[in-house]
């Protein structure tokens, strides 16, 4: 006789979504590796799972059982292959942005207006506002980073705004500046699916206010907790290895489904806090506390922030976007605080998956915000992908304006050809980035889209470097020297590399370098001191960066990326 497990908010049994999963994944081509299977605290198991072809592709999985994380592994590997979330800050290639569809068969392309305005029949007149209110951001921007098919167009995907059932078409670009992960998800059905993306929604959302504005939660009873064994077994075992555990109601006096568990280690006082959502108390308190231990061995809990006092420090969204990577970021010293800013509520909203869909969706409309769906089944198993404006937006909506990562359109075709410029085109690729009001310490690789190996030049190189380089290719000594100067302070560049430039700004330095030689020799080394020569006469370009090519196939790292693309449309 077969025993099937069934936990609450699942509408299958952990073995046959396993089952399930892996089938439609293995179909696909998709095979993967588990690894990392942790479970140092009863109640508390986390796994992590990695495609055997493009290692790249991973999830990680959470449960309160072996089975549960081993189902919200393959759960989270099924969300990210259907939203493609594992391609969002990657380019696909020239070959891909020009075929018939790049993302998906029902993505339609827009035009942006001459004047740099944003088509009127992209988004709608509410959407338009909300992401655009001054009407100052041009429509270039919203090109998006995985096509940087700039003659193309926007490209944009159908979302059903649930209200009304009205389509609103928006950019991939909007989606993947914003909203990265959240509000993704995958299930037995539909409804389980909305259920866990709107939760998840929730519990950014509610985590954020309470972090920005330092408010203290009540802590739920003892006999609370009790009632559900497992998780009580899961907080015993925490407290035994030497953690302070609290367990906290974040409803907010009821109004929203999320849990919070924080933990205070004692040996370096840093604090750990974590959250977890769903209309059913007992899920979202397990979520909450499996959280803790997602990928994490007890001994490595250390090294978290203390609270601070500093609440300009603590609500800034540079320690916001922390909290939402790693949940590593500062908490208020006013958090821990005994007394609490709301009353203790033992609340439960529903009973089963359209009662948890349902309570959802009417909490949100009830806020007065609108919920935008767009559904994926094309990989055998349905997933979505929730967009809440003014709600759900992990990054400010500024940063379409200001951290873009549409920046890398304008400057990818010259790079990804770089070895063969012309001085000509060297020269006008340095004066674009003198003035793009880019960071010299951020990286190429992540401008570009590129998927690179750890230790390869191109994955070391700077924005700093990079002038360095073209103004060594053209012969511009003053920008040389700038981009010397910026390497000697810049610290985290490979020491055999920033030794070169140190030679290079010696040899500058110096009324004739030849009379120098034995000295600099001596000094740096002769490898050192030719590569250093070669640079400067020009008869060696780009030190060791080598030719990536229009579908960067000068990263055998990127082609197996694009290939585990390509199966999602076998």
């Amino acid at each position: 006789m077969t025993i099937e497990s069934f936990i609450p908010g699942k509408d299958a049994s952990l073995e046959s979504t396993i089952k399930t999963m892996r089938e439609k994944l293995e179909a696909r081509g998709f095979h993967l590796n588990e690894s990392s299977l942790l479970h140092e605290v009863d109640g508390i198991w986390s796994t992590h799972m990695k495609d055997k072809d493009c290692p790249m592709l991973f999830s990680n999985g959470k449960g309160a059982t072996e089975l549960a994380a081993r189902a919200s592994a393959y759960g989270e590997f099924v969300e990210r292959l259907g939203t493609h979330y594992f391609w969002t800050h990657f380019y696909l290639g020239e070959t891909r942005a020009n075929r018939p569809f790049v993302h998906y068969p029902q993505e339609r392309w827009f035009a942006p207006g001459t004047d740099g305005s944003w088509p009127t029949d992209m988004l709608n007149p509410e959407l338009h506002a909300f992401y655009n209110p001054d009407s100052d951001i041009d429509a270039e921007v919203l090109v998006d980073l995985n096509s940087g098919n700039v003659q193309r167009g926007i490209c944009a995907l159908p979302y059903t705004r649930l209200r009304d059932g009205a389509e609103a078409f928006i950019p991939v670009n909007i989606i993947g500046n914003l909203y990265v992960s959240n509000g993704m998800a995958a299930g037995n059905t539909m409804m389980e699916a909305r259920t866990q993306a709107l939760s998840e929604i929730f519990e950014r959302s509610v985590k954020y206010r309470i972090i920005s504005e330092g408010l203290s939660l009540p802590e739920v009873p003892d006999d609370v907790i009790a009632r559900f064994p497992t998780i009580q077994a899961g907080i015993a075992g925490l407290r035994k290895a030497g953690f302070g555990i609290l367990v906290k109601d974040a409803s907010l006096g009821g109004r929203y489904p999320v849990m919070n568990v924080t933990l205070v280690h004692p040996k370096d006082q840093g604090i750990f806090s974590s959250y977890g959502a769903h209309p059913r108390f007992e899920i979202a308190l397990e979520r909450a506390m499996t959280e803790l231990l997602q990928g994490r061995a007890l001994d490595s809990l250390e090294g978290f922030p203390e609270p601070g006092f500093d609440m300009s420090e603590i609500n800034a969204v540079s320690n916001l976007e922390i909290h939402f990577v790693d949940s590593s970021g500062v908490i208020s010293w006013n958090f821990m605080r005994d007394t609490a800013d709301f009353p203790f509520s033992d609340w439960n909203f529903s009973s089963s998956t359209q009662e948890d869909y349902e309570w959802l969706v009417n909490c949100i409309h009830a806020e007065g915000q609108d919920i935008y769906v767009s559904d994926f089944s094309e990989q055998g198993a349905y997933s979505c992908r929730i967009l809440v404006p003014g709600m759900s937006e992990i990054y400010p909506v500024e940063d379409l304006d200001w951290e873009n990562n549409s920046i890398g359109n304008a400057i990818r075709p010259a790079l990804v050809r770089l070895a063969d410029l012309t001085d000509t085109e060297a020269t006008a690729l340095l004066a674009d980035l003198q003035t793009m009001n880019l960071n010299d310490e951020r990286p190429l690789w992540e401008i570009l889209g590129l998927a690179i190996p750890v230790g390869t030049p191109w994955k070391q190189l700077r924005v700093g470097e990079l002038k360095t380089l073209l103004a060594l290719a053209i012969g511009d000594e003053e920008a040389i020297r700038e981009g010397c100067d910026w390497i000697h302070h810049f610290n985290d560049l490979e020491p055999r590399r920033r030794l070169v430039y140190r030679c290079i700004e010696s040899m500058l330095n110096v009324d004739n370098p030849a009379d120098y030689r034995r000295s600099l020799t001596l000094m740096y080394g002769d490898a050192t001191v030719r590569q250093a020569e070669a640079l400067l006469d020009r008869s060696e370009r780009y030190f060791g960066l080598d030719t990536l090519g229009p579908d960067m196939e000068g990263s055998a790292m990127h082609q197996t990326l694009l290939a585990a693309y390509d199966k999602l449309f076998a």
